[in-house]
């Protein structure tokens, strides 16, 4: 396979992921931001999206100030935010066209006929009845291109091209929501253990749709360690770091079969997916689990740039 086509291929599935990935934050905001006196004065809900995003630097560089529309607006519509959803299903789409004929019927017709509707939601109504609507259409959308990739593309190297990108920005994106809870969400003078903590970690849990999750998992009451052993460490939770990267291990080495060889990106997958494996969730709290969370979007970046130099350049 040309390079140039594993790309997009790679990029198609990073793009759609993403847009999911930023209507999910804009979800768990728009719950937090709906109970009254969540909001300390210092931050709030609506920044956390920003921050979730890796948005807030562009967005307060931008002028513009924080409030729902202007966040609600600036991550799902704005033409001069690279990471909106409006952004990253036309690029998503861009990617697809490119590589056409790569792609089977049903999963071109879902993206291009995603990037058509995108067209119904111009403008950024943010009462609960016009985002709830919006962000169900974006995972709606979402689901239709994964799920007609599942069920129709040949298990080759363009699918799992397609697969990589998926899970390396899954993986991204869960430990970055993760780490907005730590640091930004709860105010100082909320202890932790209590209401407040108890909503947001739900909320998280709601954002990832793990709620259900957890509790079949550990048949308790939320506790902030046991959401990160489930979004962390549990490979059974198809959203957590070590299912992400049991996925990335695998096609990583159909793609060297495939190809006859092994090289940087296989070593680095498969180095991170052990040291998940062999981690618990007291040696995470005990080193931080700000630490952890930034030493792992490092290191999937840095798996990233290795994948690119390996097989799309």
């Amino acid at each position: 396979m040309l390079s140039r086509t594993a790309d997009n291929l790679f990029w198609m599935s990073r793009y759609v992921e993403r847009a999911e990935n930023i209507a999910r934050v804009l979800h768990a905001a728009s719950r937090m931001a709906s109970v009254p006196g969540t909001s300390d004065g210092i931050t709030n809900e609506w920044e956390s999206a920003l921050a979730a995003s890796a948005c807030l630097d562009a967005f307060v560089a931008s002028g513009r100030e924080v409030n729902a529309e202007n966040v609600f607006e600036y991550l799902a519509f704005a033409e001069d935010n690279p990471a909106s959803i409006r952004r990253c299903l036309e690029i998503a789409r861009s990617n697809a066209r490119a590589v056409r004929t790569a792609l089977t019927y049903d999963t071109w017709e879902a993206i291009n006929g995603a990037w058509i509707d995108m067209d119904r939601f111009r403008s950024a109504d943010v009462s609960p009845s016009g985002l709830n609507r919006f962000i169900s259409w974006v995972k709606e959308v979402s689901l239709r291109v994964d799920g007609s990739a599942y069920r129709t593309m040949l298990r080759n190297d363009a699918y799992w091209f397609s697969r990589l990108g998926v899970y390396i920005e899954r993986a991204d994106n869960t430990a970055r929501i993760l780490d907005v809870k730590y640091h930004v969400l709860l105010p100082e003078t909320e202890p932790v253990g209590g209401g407040l903590d108890y909503f947001h970690w739900s909320t998280i849990l709601r954002s990832v749709s793990a709620l259900t999750a957890y509790h079949w998992v550990y048949r308790d009451s939320i506790k902030p360690w046991l959401v990160a052993d489930l979004l962390i460490l549990r490979e059974e939770m198809p959203r957590s770091l070590a299912s992400c990267y049991a996925n990335l291990a695998t096609f990583l080495d159909e793609l060297a079969r495939t190809y006859g060889r092994q090289g940087e990106s296989q070593r680095q997958a498969r180095r991170l997916h052990a040291r998940l494996r062999n981690a618990r969730t007291e040696e995470i709290f005990q080193g931080g689990l700000h630490e952890f969370l930034q030493s792992f979007i490092a290191e999937n970046n840095r798996l990233g740039t290795a994948i690119t130099e390996q097989y799309l350049v």
